[in-house]
């Protein structure tokens, strides 16, 4: 018990580091400290968590990886022109996995029958708004990449977007607080990549490296967080009708 309390700390401090590294533009050091988070992080769900989800220990184990290949990277040889970098195309498709685990453990627990049933017009908007966009998004940084890196991007933006619509998805099903900590999760996940994005390849500003960096470590807070409550069955909504049916129904 003392050492998941002293694990909870360090990681609380290392996420603070990490926070202030990337508003420094310190990146290498920024990646050594994330990849450091992550395992201990990992190490901490799969060592002091109660209800194990197998989907969300894949989830950590690949996006940890993903962080520790992107430090690693800084080792590696310079590219020559024209040479593809494949850290960049492994690291991000370990993203682009990690994050469908989270959306397959979504969709393994909806009842879509039930969903469509009362989620339908929510549904078709939250469609119609991830292509838009997701078109959006990945077109302002269109002149910055070659063709198979857009692609890859696309991809991982649809694939981020995908996840909020899930998220939101569920805790509209849901409505409960395991739900909502989850949708918070994916929020700032969402805001975490479009900003880091804008930061790498459209603005040159210190301030969005505090700022992306900040969403990314609140962001596995939610997830952390909800990772220690277990599955429920959705709450019905409570409605004003509901509230007339109990009191007709008293003596």
């Amino acid at each position: 018990m003392l050492v998941n309390k002293i694990l909870k700390v360090v990681l609380l401090l290392l996420g603070i580091t990490y926070i202030a590294l990337q508003g420094f533009t310190m990146e290498q050091e920024g990646d050594a400290v994330s990849a450091l988070t992550f395992i201990l992080l990992t190490w901490l769900y799969i060592g002091w968590t109660k209800h194990k989800s197998k989907l969300f220990v894949a989830f950590l184990l690949i996006f940890t990886s993903a962080h520790i290949l992107s430090y690693l990277s800084w080792f590696q040889a310079p590219l020559e022109d024209g040479e593809p970098d494949y850290s960049y195309y492994i690291g991000n498709i370990l993203s682009i996995i990690s994050y469908s685990l989270l959306i397959v453990k979504m969709f393994l627990q909806l009842n879509f029958k039930t969903v469509f049933a009362q989620l339908t017009v929510p549904v078709v908007i939250l469609v119609i708004l991830d292509v838009f966009c997701v078109t959006l998004i990945s077109s302002t940084t269109e002149s910055a990449f070659t063709y198979y890196e857009y692609a890859l991007e696309f991809t991982y933006n649809a694939v981020v977007m995908t996840l909020l619509s899930f998220a939101l998805i569920n805790y509209m099903y849901r409505n409960n607080y395991k739900s909502m900590l989850f949708l918070l999760g994916s929020i700032f996940i969402v805001f975490s990549e479009i900003i880091q994005l804008a930061y790498y390849y459209i603005l040159s500003d210190a301030n969005l490296g505090y700022i992306y960096s900040f969403f990314l470590v609140i962001a596995f807070i939610f997830y952390y967080l909800q990772s220690q409550h277990r599955v429920s069955e959705p709450i019905p909504v409570y409605t004003e009708d509901d509230s007339l049916e109990a009191e007709s129904s008293l003596p």
